[in-house]
């Protein structure tokens, strides 16, 4: 009241009073926006209420991409697709440098979303995906790559943050228990995803802890054990408030709600009730919950959008003939699926096709992989223009 008083003091000698400033209008005003992001975020309940945030270093890999498309239409498809908000993948210690550079600009009613992967012997089962420390090195993920990520994270309590936790990590500890890589690195994926969860249980923060997809842990007899494995840790980390649930088909092929399943007619389909990928967050939700765990989920439908390409489940990498599935949202029409997301990159590839690689996985040249491809991570242009020209919906 002082401020306007004075105003009006000011313009009596004129008789000229200022005008008002305009209403703002629309669903969220530029103050309420304001308000917003000078208060710090509490999550709780599904996060993905909000517009997953479209982050730069996929949109920077899409703009090159679109650059080097000369036909016109198909350029146009293609640049839509730096609008769709995507993971941010965290995989060595160098790459946390980009993380407070996504996070900085996030609007606040927005989600930024990341995925911690970096642990110490690293895709125990494979060779695509080899990380950079080795088994047994929990020191260094917890101080040099966890503590660091953390510490940016608490730079940003006004800003709501997504987190998928550690894929293929902890559903390999019940399907690859046997192989001796896996047991090298059984016990650091076990106290490294535990030290992850307890570090990064922020109120700004959900979590959602990786856990395969249908064909795999979906087996009858992986389901309960696969469950329990999850549960563990979760409760070896003191049960984080922050942790809502798993993430399922990331990088993954599996269709949603498809019936029936792409694999029900093999000849070993009657021991994997999980057809899809909805059977097997309802039946494995459940569980999870009987474990002591909460058992919400998020669907990726990044490149899933054809069906009936694979020879087998356990095919994995680069399958060629796939699409951009459905973009992110929270209409997933099962009161157990938080969302579908886009947890995987499309275009950046998972893993090379050259025999001769270090890297190299049998699985990446197989007949049903796309070929020739590069390293894992590192961008794949004609397989980018596929996914577009295969999209479902289309761009």
């Amino acid at each position: 009241m002082k401020g306007l008083y004075t105003a009006l003091l000011a313009t009596a000698a004129t008789g000229v009073l200022a005008a008002p400033s305009p209403v703002e209008n629309g669903p969220i005003t530029a103050r309420a926006a304001a308000a917003a992001c000078a208060t710090p975020v509490t999550l709780s309940g599904n996060p993905f209420t909000r517009k997953i945030y479209a982050n730069k270093e996929y949109k920077k890999e899409v703009d090159a991409a679109v650059a080097a498309i000369s036909d016109s239409s198909l350029s146009a498809a293609a640049a839509k697709v730096g609008d769709v908000g995507t993971f941010l993948w965290i995989d060595t210690r160098a790459r946390i440098s980009v993380i407070e550079d996504n996070l900085k600009d996030v609007p606040c009613d927005q989600l930024a979303a990341f995925v911690i992967y970096d642990l110490p012997g690293r895709d125990c089962a494979a060779k695509a995906s080899n990380g950079e420390l080795a088994a047994g090195d929990l020191t260094t993920y917890k101080t040099e790559y966890i503590d660091p990520i953390v510490k940016i994270f608490k730079k940003y309590p006004n800003t709501a943050i997504a987190l998928v936790i550690e894929p293929d990590s902890l559903p390999n500890l019940v399907t690859n228990k046997d192989l001796q890589t896996c047991k090298d690195s059984a016990t650091g994926y076990r106290e490294g995803v535990a030290y992850a969860l307890k570090s990064l249980n922020l109120p700004n923060i959900i979590m959602y802890i990786d856990a395969g997809h249908g064909g795999w842990l979906g087996w009858n007899d992986n389901l309960k054990p696969g469950a329990q494995e999850l549960a563990d840790v979760y409760k070896k980390a003191g049960s984080p408030k922050q942790v809502r649930g798993v993430s399922t088909n990331v990088a993954g092929w599996n269709a949603w709600d498809l019936s029936p399943g792409e694999f029900s007619k093999a000849t070993d389909a009657q021991w994997n009730k999980c057809q899809n990928e909805k059977i097997y967050v309802e039946t494995f939700g459940p569980l999870l919950k009987a474990a002591g765990m909460p058992g919400q989920a998020i669907v990726d439908t990044g490149r899933n959008a054809v069906q009936g390409l694979r020879k087998e489940w356990g095919d994995w990498c680069n399958v060629n003939g796939a699409g951009f599935g459905v973009r992110p949202t929270s209409t997933t029409g099962s009161s157990y699926a938080d969302a579908f997301v886009w947890v995987k990159p499309g275009g950046e590839s998972d893993g090379t096709s050259d025999t001769g690689a270090t890297r190299y996985d049998s699985y990446c040249g197989k007949d049903d992989a796309f070929k020739p491809a590069p390293e894992a991570g590192t961008w794949n242009q004609e397989y980018f223009e596929m996914l577009v020209k295969n999209a479902k919906p289309a761009f």
